[in-house]
């Protein structure tokens, strides 16, 4: 079974189920409460506190324990259970900046486990993962509306994620690798800038999800000057993103700018307030990596190329 992953630093997306927060608390003795997965004799339990950025998500198992709840989710999805151990097959990326250098170790995280066997909600999996592809992202999200940008002579793909932000010029649906690269200017950034200055004026400790709550204008319970402040710090935010972009001599005000990514969703209304961009375009599902991932995964397969 093909299952597309995007390992976030703030989320893990797969196409069927719910982003999770990328995070993990790892007990001895099995916990109270939660989604507890059981694996090599330890419980796993998700959790909203992220785990702090790494540029190589590969130094320790966590990213592989997040990865074991993302395909058990998958196969719940899709009802695929088999006999004996499921053959998987993974499409996963990484920040175009990062892809040339960390592509191939990223991929072989993953294989020669043999067969992985692991518990959650009380269903016991057997999984074999005999195959990993690796792709930039921005270029897997920009996939998904391929047949918006093929005619095009220039788009801008930007994607807002955790910690970084990648950005990818497209020249007629190709992808122009000389204007390619990531910065580590992600919404961490921004939730950081915003507990400090909320925590130094107003005494008050707000977690990642009330500023979610309060940037996609849901009801937070928040007094009006804690909603100025989180508003204020992301219009500044916004403004020094594009401008750090347009110091790169990258063109917002001409051509298509699409705008991917869940910062990008969080975001919204700050970018298309912005006079920097003349028109921001957004694709909204969140998923759109995994999306490109599986689509380039079988492209590949139908042309013939096999490469990991």
């Amino acid at each position: 079974m093909l299952i597309s992953i995007d390992h976030g630093n703030k989320q893990v997306k797969t196409i069927h189920h719910a982003p999770f927060t990328s995070g993990l608390v790892c007990s001895e003795v099995q916990p109270f409460g939660g989604e507890t997965l059981t694996y090599q004799g330890r419980y796993y339990t998700l959790t909203d506190q992220r785990i702090p950025y790494r540029r190589d998500k590969t130094e320790d198992e966590r990213f592989f324990v997040l990865t074991l709840f993302a395909i058990a989710y998958e196969l719940e999805a899709a009802s695929f259970y088999g006999a004996g151990p499921v053959r998987v097959q993974l499409a996963v990326g990484l920040p175009p900046a990062h892809y040339g250098a960390q592509q191939k170790r990223f991929a072989e995280y993953f294989l020669n486990r043999g067969t992985v066997s692991f518990t959650l909600h009380d269903r016991q999996y057997e999984i074999l993962i005999d195959e990993v592809s690796c792709y930039p992202q921005s270029y897997a999200a920009a996939i998904t509306v391929f047949q918006t940008l093929q005619n095009s002579p220039r788009a801008l793909i930007i994607d807002i994620g955790g910690f970084t932000v990648d950005y990818l010029l497209l020249r007629n649906g190709e992808g122009d690798l000389n204007v390619c690269d990531s910065l580590e200017n992600g919404v961490i950034l921004l939730y950081n800038r915003i507990k400090s200055r909320v925590a130094a004026e107003q005494d008050l400790l707000l977690d990642e999800a009330e500023i979610d709550a309060i940037l996609l204008g849901r009801d937070s319970g928040q007094s009006d000057a804690v909603l100025q402040i989180v508003r204020h710090q992301a219009r500044e935010f916004v403004s020094d993103l594009l401008s750090s972009l347009r110091e790169r001599m990258l063109e917002l005000k001409s051509g298509k700018v699409i705008f991917t990514g869940g910062g990008a969703v969080l975001l919204r209304q700050q970018i298309e307030a912005s006079d920097k961009v003349r028109e921001p375009v957004f694709i909204e599902d969140i998923a759109a990596n995994g999306r490109g991932y599986q689509l380039l995964y079988q492209a590949e397969r139908m042309g013939g190329n096999h490469g990991r």
